[in-house]
């Protein structure tokens, strides 16, 4: 019952020494907050330097949620919390950028925020919470770092009373 929709990709590859690489790169417009994206080292090609924005929607206890990867994918993800009225961009923007160069990161848009739309049903940090959750575990996510920016953060505190095998780290 699981369903994850990609909604836009960009790759752009490049071997070490700045020539641009073709197998296994696609390449599209990208809006959003890491447009302009640095760059990581793609496991699955030594050598090989690529840059990737990821956004996609999961369906979570009946919630359609819009969610972001970026990063290296074999380390510990980071899972980063926007505050209320904001979005991905809004609440992190650059920083989000930065954070991405050395490990995942995961950026999810919480209920009635962003691309994330309404539905009927009560708003509150404990269901923002299960909803997380919920995405982290359909991307097979066993533990993660959490970083909340103030609705984020009371978020990441229910996160972390409601799923305490789920955190490692935690910064409000």
């Amino acid at each position: 019952d699981t369903e994850i929709v990609s909604s836009r990709t960009r790759w752009a590859g490049m071997s070490e020494s700045g020539q641009r690489s073709s197998g296994g790169v696609r390449s599209s417009a990208v809006d959003g907050p890491f447009a302009e994206t640095k760059e990581f080292v793609a496991g699955f090609s030594p050598g090989v330097r690529s840059r990737a924005v990821s956004g996609a929607y999961a369906d979570v206890n009946g919630l359609r949620m819009y969610f972001e990867t970026h990063g290296r994918s074999r380390q510990r993800p980071l899972v980063l919390l926007h505050a209320g009225f904001t979005t991905i961009e809004s609440s992190f923007g650059p920083v989000g950028r930065a954070l991405a160069l050395g490990r995942p990161v995961i950026a999810v848009e919480q209920q009635a925020h962003g691309r994330t739309a309404d539905i009927d049903r009560p708003l509150g940090y404990e269901q923002m919470a299960d909803d997380t959750a919920a995405l982290l575990e359909q991307l097979e996510i066993e533990q993660a770092d959490f970083f909340g920016y103030s609705m984020g953060a009371s978020t990441a505190l229910q996160i972390a009373v409601r799923y305490p095998e789920l955190v490692n780290k935690l910064a409000v």
